[in-house]
């Protein structure tokens, strides 16, 4: 399934989407950016809270396919450029992390 596909099934907003054509093959849940770079695979969505820029290095190195801010969190501007200009997608929703995740799970 691809980001684009995925997000008009979620309803989840859409903060930048560069890369709609990622394929989704995955979820990985985690706020601690060192445990993610470790453990997260490629083409997985990324639940989190975090929204400083380094969210953006973590998903290029392990080649997510979108980032999904959950608790309706605020994101800056600068972090949403960095994210469109290297081809990170991200979502925002108001669910709890564990909420999105379920509604992640029912849906890929």
């Amino acid at each position: 399934m691809t980001v684009e596909n995925f997000t008009r099934l979620s309803g989840f907003e859409v903060i930048t989407m560069p890369s709609p054509e990622n394929e989704i093959n995955g979820a990985y849940v985690g706020d601690l950016l060192s445990w993610v770079m470790g453990k997260a695979g490629e083409g997985n969505l990324w639940v989190t809270i975090m929204t400083n820029v380094n969210i953006v290095a973590v998903a290029m190195l392990r080649e997510i396919s979108a980032i999904v801010l959950a608790e309706d969190v605020d994101i800056d501007g600068e972090v949403v450029e960095a994210a469109s200009l290297k081809g990170i997608n991200v979502l925002r929703t108001a669910l709890p992390s564990y909420e999105a995740s379920k509604k992640i799970a029912g849906i890929i």
